[in-house]
């Protein structure tokens, strides 16, 4: 068939259908290639969440678009930016050859199972609003996989373009992800992330909502130790759901909880359900259950109408909260969301002044969590080689934190107990513990 490349963008359900998409492919004939150059098939799934995120996927259209020039290759635009812009994509960006939508992927598939030339005119695979769930993959010799169990949203947040290219909430059945969960168990997978736009909303076929799947997948694995799930929506996040998580001996104690903003008036024209004190009675349900769990969040600055005193209740929150970590970003308008056509837009100085406070101080914070934490023994999972030194290994604690260590006797995959010795940066240096 050829060679295939594929870069992904964007968030974690976006990895896990790119995985699919690589091992479908392989089964159909084609290789990978280890580099762009070496590729007749080179597709790039797309993000379009926020406008940076498709500001770089322009660049690499162009950078395609002069490797076209001297070699020739086909140029596939798949996801959640080609739903958004449809085929005004190929206008825009004529070196594109395949637009692939959210739900159009099992179509392309089949088109380049068949297909002798990928190269003979354009195509676009869109398909009818049906999601098709994937199977989860993980690369060979993997200890670690991303399994959806949900797709879509049904919140419409204001400022949000989920909705809008990823369609309505759909959750996966019950059964699929068992038996999934129980193959990749039987393939030595130490860790597993259940994902979804909102995995919290997840209603089975069978009638099990979110805590009731949790429980099923207690009993009947040995391989599979920690599990995780991102994202969460904090108006779905039910008293019962803490419980299962408390009792769980796999539920690794990080949850990430976005609350996207600290002042009421703003949440209330994002949409998003709950109130300031809504969510901090959550956090002090969660440490109460959950003794010392990690957690994260998303903060958004500069919706319309934010006011100075609405920035300053979400440096409160911040102090109050103190999250162990934070994905800050500043609000960027999507066409086709309600937000994008309200009139009191922060101005772009005003924006990036608040971010640049916003990150500082939430900085400080998770170097002084961290700092607590030095001189703890902890269980880490060993994911890999530190990029800076050859001679350490990688990995990380049930709280999401990265430790590196000395290597030596030590296998990708392995847990194994550390010394928290000091902190460089945002990751533990640490000393193995026998």
């Amino acid at each position: 068939m050829g060679k295939f490349f594929l870069e992904t963008y964007g968030c974690q359900m976006n990895v896990a259908e790119s995985f699919s998409v690589e091992r479908e492919l392989t089964n159909l004939g084609w290789q990978q290639a280890e580099s762009e150059t070496e590729a007749d098939l080179v597709i790039l799934n797309t993000c379009a969440v926020r406008n940076s995120a498709e500001q770089r996927i322009h660049g690499r259209i162009g950078y395609y678009q002069h490797l076209k020039q001297s070699k020739p290759l086909s140029l596939v635009v798949m996801g959640c930016m080609t739903e958004r812009m449809n085929s005004s994509l190929r206008k825009s960006f004529p070196a594109v050859d395949m637009l692939v939508g959210t739900f159009g992927k099992r179509d392309f598939l089949n088109f380049v199972s068949r297909t002798e030339d990928i190269r003979k005119g354009s195509k676009d695979f869109f398909g009818e609003e049906v999601y098709e769930f994937l199977s989860a993959e993980v690369s060979p010799g993997g200890f670690s996989a991303y399994v959806p169990i949900m797709h879509g949203c049904n919140n419409f947040c204001t400022y949000c373009i989920v909705p809008y290219v990823r369609g309505r909430e759909v959750s996966r059945k019950e059964d699929e992800i068992l038996e999934e969960v129980r193959r990749l168990d039987a393939r030595g997978v130490r860790e597993i992330t259940l994902i979804g736009q909102n995995v919290n909303s997840y209603r089975g076929d069978r009638g099990a909502d979110f805590p009731a799947l949790l429980q099923k997948l207690e009993d009947g694995m040995e391989s599979i130790r920690w599990i995780r799930f991102m994202s969460s929506h904090p108006k779905d996040l039910s008293d019962r759901l803490i419980t299962v998580i408390a009792q769980s001996d796999r539920m690794c104690s990080h949850i990430h909880l976005p609350v996207q903003n600290g002042a009421n008036p703003v949440l209330s024209r994002m949409n998003r359900g709950y109130t300031r004190e809504y969510y901090l009675s959550l956090v002090e349900k969660l440490r109460k259950a959950v003794p010392g769990c990690s957690l994260s969040t998303d903060l958004l600055v500069g919706f319309p109408g934010e006011e100075d005193e609405d920035f300053t209740a979400t440096l409160e929150l911040l102090d109050r909260v103190r999250f162990d970590d934070a994905f800050t970003y500043k609000y960027n308008s999507r066409e086709g969301t309600a937000a994008a056509s309200y009139e009191d837009q922060v101005p772009e100085k005003k924006k990036n002044e608040r971010l640049s406070m916003l990150i500082d101080f939430q900085r400080k914070i998770t170097e002084d969590n961290k700092k607590k934490r030095i001189g703890n023994t902890v269980e880490v999972l060993v994911e890999g080689v530190s990029k800076k030194n050859p001679h350490e290994l990688l990995g990380r604690t049930e709280r999401n934190e990265m430790v590196v260590f000395p290597a030596g006797g030590i296998n990708f995959g392995d847990f194994i107990e550390v010394r928290l010795d000091a902190l460089a940066g945002v990751t533990f240096r640490a000393t193995r513990q026998f």
